[in-house]
């Protein structure tokens, strides 16, 4: 019986808490190929803003398998790997395309670029607070935080004030 690689899906695996990596070596050891979708994440610790990598689906890992002929339940024993998602007795599988999709949306360094779905802002651009409790009110754009809000600078009482306001809640001031 010939097995062709039209029968190879994608399907989802549950992993331990922070053990994304962990899961997909694992499953890589294993033969199994796997992708973790990973974005760059602003962190803030210490006073010190870096850019570090993290998982696009916290907790969640994609693994591509034929299940006529692959040892899937496997998948369940090995480490880092909290389940294979099923629905019923069957592993769930992912729309066709949809892992193609993302990883067609990875840069040179193999993460997804997130800010071309956000509104852009330049600091120092000003903006229009359009809802919220401080609408109406015109600032200057400061940051992005990774959250879908942004910094914003206010003149509150002749002083510039910072703010945390939804990324939904500003438009740019012509």
């Amino acid at each position: 019986m010939n097995v062709s690689q039209q029968d190879d899906r994608w399907f989802v695996v549950q992993t331990h808490a922070c053990s994304e990596d962990k899961a997909a070596f694992n499953l890589r050891r294993q033969g199994f190929q796997s992708f973790t979708p990973k974005y760059l994440k602003r962190r803030s610790h210490a006073r010190k803003i870096e850019m570090v990598g993290a998982p696009l689906f916290p907790r969640y890992i994609f693994v591509k398998m034929n299940i006529k002929t692959a040892n899937w339940r496997a998948i369940k024993s090995t480490f880092g790997v909290s389940n294979l998602v099923c629905f019923g007795e069957n592993p769930a599988s992912v729309p066709d395309g949809l892992i193609e999709t993302l990883m067609t949306g990875e840069d040179e360094l193999g993460y997804i670029n997130l800010a071309g779905r956000r509104k852009k802002f330049k600091a120092g651009q000003g903006v229009e607070i359009i809802g919220g409790p401080m609408m109406e009110m015109t600032a200057i754009f400061d940051c992005m935080n990774d959250k879908d809000r942004v910094v914003v600078l206010l003149d509150i009482l002749g002083r510039q004030v910072r703010a945390l306001v939804h990324l939904k809640d500003i438009r740019s001031v012509a």
